[in-house]
């Protein structure tokens, strides 16, 4: 690092900054229904985070070394951590001219309100890509050129086994962003290569396209944001056709109260159909949690390839003075036919309500709290098990420290 702070006498600099996340978290029916043999739970995650960041005129380069544990994975006298450290970014970015530039390595890829491609910092580890970018930022416009290839190891010969260490064997994808005014449009072409076994000695490879627009409006006191997104393609044997919408509006009533409206539909199949097309949208690197409420009960390692999602909701945004608080209800229902016992249930699945609490106590450290509780149908408990509001509360509560102060910072 001194060395290349001390070259060609360009100007350089150097930085680093620490992240300690501890979160407790209280799951009560979180993710899924309570069931008679299952209770509540509570617990520690933990995030530690050192990054060290450099750049100069044309070149930067970032290593971020993580570790993520829960509180007593490891004894109090253990000499390792359960899960050791990992480097959840190391990367370099070259600018080959002023609009142009080349970005090589482990990184978050983090596009528009991240439906589809997101960072998913909720999550302890996040998440970050192997990947080569192309990149061009003009005074108006942006264009990313991204590219990944994935393999178990570097073997010499095709393994006999398709790859399933990650989601995909390979990727492609465009994302241009251009600002008209107080508006901002995006596009997205993002292509997934799948392996999948084609025979009992044959492993194949089949791609699907998820492709689609987002764009956001911001006024003085009017904002409205949408997306649309369609996928395509295959899915192993299987033909793909599927697709996403949505659409916010939100309005300051005054510096201190802001409400948002919202819908989102994302399309599914009927529980019992006979087809094997893959009807149901998959927001594939999405940050899931961000969206159809805080207890993950849609996306989130689940919900994957079954009756879709139609989630109407209502943000309210308040600060009580120096606390920024939010109360946000979703009514979630089904666009597709659930059947239990040979019976059409009800398209409604129940209502969650999201409570939220966000205070600075210091300049590098914030404070966030939560409690969430769904209040779920019959037709959700038949859609997935466990049993609903009659029988039992099924909640959610945590309260997370953010602490991220800069370490140092050197310039030459």
């Amino acid at each position: 690092v001194v060395a290349l702070i001390g070259a060609n006498g360009i100007a350089q600099e150097f930085s680093s900054d620490v992240q300690l996340r501890p979160r407790y978290e209280y799951t009560n029916g979180f993710g899924t229904l309570l069931t008679p043999t299952t209770e509540h739970t509570s617990f520690i995650g933990n995030r530690t985070r050192i990054n060290f960041n450099f750049n100069d005129a044309k070149l930067k380069i970032k290593l971020s070394l993580q570790n993520v544990h829960t509180w007593g994975d490891a004894a109090t006298t253990s000499v390792t951590s359960k899960n050791g450290m990992l480097a959840f970014e190391a990367w370099a970015e070259y600018n080959v001219t002023e609009k142009w530039s080349a970005k090589l390595g482990r990184q978050p890829l983090s596009y528009d309100n991240q439906r589809v491609i997101g960072g998913l910092d909720w999550a302890n580890q996040g998440r970050s890509f192997d990947a080569a970018l192309i990149k061009f930022k003009g005074a108006k416009s942006q264009l990313d050129l991204g590219f990944a290839l994935n393999a178990d190891s570097e073997a010499k010969v095709a393994p006999a086994t398709p790859y399933t260490t990650d989601v995909f064997k390979d990727m492609q994808y465009a994302w241009y962003h251009t600002n008209i005014k107080n508006l901002g449009v995006s596009l997205l072409a993002l292509n997934v290569g799948k392996e999948y076994l084609k025979t009992p000695t044959e492993v194949g490879l089949n791609y699907f396209q998820t492709f689609g627009t987002y764009g956001k409006y911001a006024g003085t006191k009017l904002g409205i944001d949408y997306s649309l997104y369609g996928q395509t393609g295959k899915i192993g044997n299987n033909i793909v056709s599927a697709w996403e919408a949505a659409l916010n509006v939100g309005y300051a009533f005054s510096p201190k109260f802001k409400a948002t409206a919202g819908y989102e539909f994302l399309s599914g199949k009927d529980q019992g159909a006979s087809s094997t097309m893959v009807k149901s949208f998959s927001p594939i690197f999405g940050t899931n949690h961000g969206f159809n409420g805080f207890m993950d009960y849609f996306y989130v390692g689940n919900h994957a390839n079954s009756v879709g999602l139609n989630d109407i909701s209502l943000k309210l945004d308040f600060p009580i003075k120096k606390v920024n608080l939010s109360f946000a209800p979703h009514f979630f229902s089904a666009p597709n036919k659930i059947i239990s016992g040979g019976i059409e249930q009800d398209s409604y699945l129940g209502t969650e309500i999201d409570l939220t609490a966000v205070y600075k106590v210091y300049k590098d450290i914030t404070l966030t709290a939560g409690y969430s509780q769904m209040f779920a149908t019959d037709s959700m408990v038949a859609l997935k098990g466990g049993t609903g509001l009659n029988d039992t509360t099924n909640n959610w509560a945590y309260v997370m420290v953010n602490i991220n102060p800069q370490i140092f910072t050197t310039k030459k």
